[in-house]
């Protein structure tokens, strides 16, 4: 059997895998060394997630145009609408007027 720690990703005991304790640099004294191995483990994890970050922050930004453009859209089409009543008000008016001289008339 290997070792503890020698390539053996689970303990014998517990049958789980070994996990990071988490520490406060502020309050540890830790070594130049450690400071530096942490900033690189925290750069290789961020550039390891830029990637679905970027991903979701593109499909995030055309969401958002698309909502934009549907309510631009809406609002150009409801002026529209409200033109084409103009035009039936219009059209309305002149029926009274005809009708009103139709019936002052003879």
């Amino acid at each position: 059997m290997a070792a503890l720690g020698a390539g053996d990703p689970l303990h014998a005991k517990s049958g789980k895998a070994p996990v990071a304790q988490r520490i406060d640099p502020t309050r540890e004294k830790l070594t130049p060394e450690q400071l530096q191995f942490m900033r690189q483990v925290q750069l290789a994890k961020w550039q390891k997630s830029l990637p679905q970050r970027r991903t979701r922050n593109i499909v995030t930004g055309l969401g958002i145009g698309a909502l934009v453009l549907a309510i631009y859209g809406y609002t150009f089409y409801s002026v529209s609408q409200e033109r084409f009543l103009d035009e039936l008000e219009d059209e309305a008016k002149a029926a009274r007027a005809r009708a009103l001289a139709r019936a002052s008339g003879p």
